[in-house]
């Protein structure tokens, strides 16, 4: 509790919290599409009901949200983690750190989206409330960690404004990288290469004709449009993905078929098919103002399907749709020359051990450096036209 008039309660499932009174606080902007489709109760309910979080998988929901009288008015998605598997946001070296000191790293408690490496509020908090909701959240965790003896709180890909405010409160800062595509209001995808230097936008030119050439058409399928067996072959090259990325996938089949019944009008699947059969796919999420590209895999591979289907499709669709930019997922350094520039991610970081936290301290300002520097770098490196080019 921050004060006598908000009180905090913990939750193992987000079943025992209304989703009208959740969305409330997660997407208030309350239009069709939220902007963030990943805080939403019904992807956050996806991935319990479907097992993909839960028992035995090392994500143990703790959500946990701040409430007035009866009114929730703040709340977050807050997990007690067995592992560091899933985040995006590495701490394997702190941990191994510390347990070669003799310590406990886990479990730990994380504010997060599971699987989901996609900048968004973590605090979600009610229009009216920011600050104290915000403090209420951050406080309630920190107590949470401290009663049950864990090593550290961490919450990750929140927001630039939340990652001040964490900091101001003596939470730990860090910087990390994506690669966006920003829509300068471009008409058409020929507006976009006509942005870009000659030689790169010969190269992108040359790769969507090689990979629209594979011997198929390419569709994209969202809302009515998606079908059960669409998600069955979409299984399949995620489970080949994620066996070669993860050993094993972290999402469950029942999620793709609980997505189908609640998100099909959040999701923007883009299939190549081969006389009729879909030999690769990438998975999107739709919000209000961008595209979030989330998975892809393939049972046939076929020169530059990959990118064709995971950037060029996505910034086709986000030109269509108006929409600001599109977030291509993490890592990737070939994202640059298609378009995609890096740009600063977000997250905050308690560490119980004050030995442990001052290690962690010095660590996080010397990787912040290096990110800026590497970002300025990259940026100069684009493939956006300069001077007469």
């Amino acid at each position: 509790m921050t004060d006598a008039t908000i009180e905090i309660r913990i939750h193992d499932s987000l079943a025992g919290i209304s989703a009208a009174e959740w969305d409330a606080c997660a997407c208030p902007e309350g239009s069709t599409l939220p902007r963030d489709p990943f805080t939403t109760h019904r992807f956050l309910s996806a991935l319990e009901a479907s097992g993909s979080v839960g028992p035995g998988t090392g994500w143990g929901p703790r959500h946990i949200t701040a409430h007035e009288g009866e009114d929730l008015i703040a709340c977050a998605p807050l997990y007690a983690k067995s592992h560091s598997q899933g985040e995006y946001v590495f701490d394997h070296s702190w941990a191994h750190a510390w347990e070669r000191a003799g310590g406990r790293y886990y479990p730990k408690l994380q504010i997060a989206v599971p699987f989901t490496p996609a900048t968004g509020r973590r605090f979600l908090v009610k229009p009216g409330h920011v600050a104290r909701g915000m403090a209420a959240l951050v406080q309630g965790a920190v107590t949470l960690a401290t009663e049950n003896g864990v090593s550290s709180l961490h919450a990750t890909f929140c927001t630039e404004d939340e990652a001040e405010a964490g900091e101001a409160m003596g939470l730990i800062h860090r910087l990390g990288t994506q690669y966006h595509w920003e829509n300068a209001g471009y008409a058409d995808f020929d507006a976009f290469l006509a942005s870009l230097s000659s030689r790169k936008r010969k190269a992108i030119r040359r790769e969507r004709r090689e990979a629209q050439g594979f011997g198929g058409e390419i569709v994209n399928l969202t809302g009515d449009d998606l079908c059960p067996e669409h998600w069955d072959a979409f299984w399949r090259f995620y489970q080949d993905t994620g066996a070669r990325k993860w050993g094993t996938p972290y999402l469950t089949r029942g999620f793709f078929d609980i997505v189908q019944d609640t998100m099909r009008d959040d999701v923007l699947l883009s299939l190549a098919l081969r006389a009729g059969r879909p030999v690769a796919g990438a998975l999107n999420f739709i919000g209000s103002d961008a595209l979030f590209g989330r998975y892809w895999g393939q049972s046939e591979h076929h020169p530059f399907l990959h990118f064709e289907l995971c950037y060029y499709q996505a910034i086709d669709f986000a030109i269509a749709r108006g929409l600001a930019k599109v977030e291509a997922g993490a890592q990737g350094d070939h994202k640059l020359a298609r378009g995609y520039l890096p740009v600063p991610t977000h997250s905050l970081h308690w560490i119980a051990d004050p030995g442990l936290r001052r290690a962690v301290e010095e660590f996080v300002a010397r990787e912040s450096e290096a990110v800026d520097e590497d970002i300025e770098i990259l940026t100069s490196m684009g493939p956006f036209r300069r001077g007469g080019d």
